[in-house]
């Protein structure tokens, strides 16, 4: 089910962010801080206490953890602990997301290319998307660390456009983040809210103000033209 808006028109490329909106990275983002937990004499936590902050990355997964933010002393070294307990493990838990693999053969099928852009630093982004076959097909990867800014900045989705050769007004930004819609309005493309992703507590989605939210991977085909 899509939902907020009718079918775009003149689009050339849809560009995706990658945790949790075309992988559920969450098991392995987990699994990396329980480690770093267990290890300093916590108990160990379950999976559903970590999978909402998957999207914040490192700083979510330690927030969860261990109840610490970027303004404590010691979240520095324990991040750096956790890049390489997440580093060590980044393939083992991370599965495609139900009805990604066959929307995006339909792109293909329709000769729609199709990129992504995450905030994923690339020593984790390119060995994890290489591992998976799904982004063999991907026509642009752009991480957190390809240009000088992150998202919500649109230097990213700019420069996966600029990569694929096409103005970013011919292109589609779908993520499960509010970092993500103002990264893609940022840039002049068209969004599409990921409301099956991780969205993070409390999340109000309608407030993103993207062109459109999906329910499901399958249900981006029906905001686009396709032969």
């Amino acid at each position: 089910m899509a939902t907020g808006a009718k079918r775009f028109v003149g689009v050339r490329a849809v560009l995706f962010d990658l945790d949790g909106t075309l992988v559920d990275s969450a098991p392995d983002l987990a699994a990396a801080a329980d480690i770093l937990r267990v290890r300093s004499g916590l108990p160990s936590l379950p999976l559903s206490a970590y999978r909402a902050h998957a999207g914040s990355g490192a700083r979510g997964m330690l927030k969860v953890a261990f109840g610490i933010g970027p303004e404590d002393a010691d979240f520095e070294p324990r991040k750096q602990a956790f890049f390489q307990a997440y580093e060590a493990s980044l393939t083992q838990r991370t599965i495609v997301f139900a009805g990604v693999q066959a929307m995006v053969d339909r792109l293909l099928a329709a000769k729609l290319p199709w990129g992504v852009v995450t905030n994923k630093a690339e020593r984790f982004s390119l060995p994890l998307t290489a591992a998976i076959p799904l982004f063999s097909s991907a026509s642009a990867i752009v991480s957190g660390d390809t240009t000088p800014h992150a998202k919500p900045h649109p230097a990213p989705l700019l420069e996966a456009a600029r990569r694929m050769g096409l103005a970013p007004e011919h292109c589609v930004y779908v993520g499960d983040d509010l970092r993500d819609i103002q990264a893609g309005q940022a840039a002049g493309m068209r969004t599409v809210a990921a409301s099956y992703g991780y969205l993070g507590a409390g999340a109000d989605v309608a407030a993103w103000k993207a062109d459109a939210e999906v329910l499901s991977p399958l249900a981006l085909l029906n905001l686009l033209e396709l032969p």
